[in-house]
């Protein structure tokens, strides 16, 4: 990486160019870093508090210390159809609540209480995003009184957004017994390759709703329709893909953002590349109606889903976990 002009270093950012694309070099701490510099390029976020945010094209976001930075400049974009997406936690986070949307919520600061008639963890949970405006003794306290008044088990999802944040957060609830449960990954991908994956055959069909057809193969209602049927039709804009008697799946779109979820196959025919096939009409969906990056949520000890998202060019963004009370299920 390059930022000599005649041998010197130069800073040739500002907060003005928040947004941009660039590159910089800093000086490490040399007491946890052997190395003197690091060096970071992607999307500066931005420059508040004395304190760089960077979101790399792996989707990772890196903070650099003002008074610490001794080089830096803007840089060409990628090409827009190939480059990864970028975006911070928090971003991914509201995007996939919006995406998978709760039949009631509540606000509780910057925290979001989500209920869905126990369809679903995701849209069960508490969503922390920020500070609750309380201590957290006392946040926990509401949080789990408004899930009771439900009659659900209050459950929180822990988001590794902010590190120490989400360490102090999972620290309290450890301490009071709530069970870790649901290990997940949001996992990213440009859009573009994985619609230009496989050649359009015709056998994938797109609907608004989910037919009895698709929702036989979800198998996930759990007897709850009603309720199952409000959060998956629920988002900016959803489509259900089907190859009939053989694979489903879907994805709601919201800006550039297209979040792929309900990827299932029958039993007898699986690897013959009908998820691959379904996810691929989706992603040239969501292309025609503007988004250019795609998200999936999956649970890190589903290998066959692992291996499936890695060939289609997804990467890890952030993990995240769920808490649930003790004595609830």
């Amino acid at each position: 990486m390059e930022f000599t002009t005649g041998g010197r270093l130069e800073i040739r950012i500002s907060s003005e160019d928040v947004g941009k694309r660039v590159s910089v070099r800093a000086l490490n701490d040399r007491r946890t870093s052997p190395e003197r510099f690091s060096d970071a390029v992607g999307t500066l976020d931005s420059w508040t508090d004395g304190v760089l945010r960077i979101t790399r094209r792996d989707g990772r976001t890196v903070e650099v210390p003002e008074d610490a930075l001794v080089a830096g400049k803007v840089v060409p974009a990628a090409p827009a159809r190939r480059r990864g997406p970028a975006a911070s936690a928090r971003e991914l986070q509201e995007t996939a609540a919006r995406g998978w949307p709760a039949t009631e919520t509540g606000r509780l600061g910057d925290w979001t209480l989500r209920a869905a008639g126990g369809f679903t963890a995701r849209a069960n949970s508490a969503l922390p995003l920020g500070g609750s405006g309380l201590p957290l003794p006392e946040t926990l306290d509401r949080v789990t009184a408004w899930y009771a008044e439900r009659g659900l088990p209050a459950r929180v999802q822990v988001t590794t957004g902010d590190p120490a944040g989400d360490e102090r957060l999972d620290a309290e609830l450890a301490a009071r017994g709530w069970t870790a449960e649901r290990h997940a990954l949001m996992r990213t991908a440009a859009l573009a390759p994985l619609a230009d994956t496989v050649e359009e055959t015709g056998r994938v069909l797109l609907g608004r709703e989910p037919d009895e057809a698709w929702l036989d193969a979800y198998g996930r209602t759990a007897g709850n329709d009603r309720a199952a049927r409000a959060v998956l039709t629920g988002g900016p804009s959803v489509w259900f893909a089907s190859v009939p008697g053989a694979a489903i799946g879907r994805c709601v779109i919201d800006g550039r953002w297209a979040g792929f979820a309900a990827l299932e196959v029958a039993p007898d025919h699986r690897r013959l590349g009908l998820a691959t096939l379904v996810m691929a009409r989706l992603a040239r969906q969501a292309l025609d109606e503007g988004a250019s990056a795609a998200y999936l949520q999956v649970e890190t000890d589903n290998a066959g889903a692992a291996a499936l998202y890695d060939g289609l060019g997804f990467t890890t963004h952030h993990a995240y976990h769920y808490r649930r009370e003790p004595g609830r299920a």
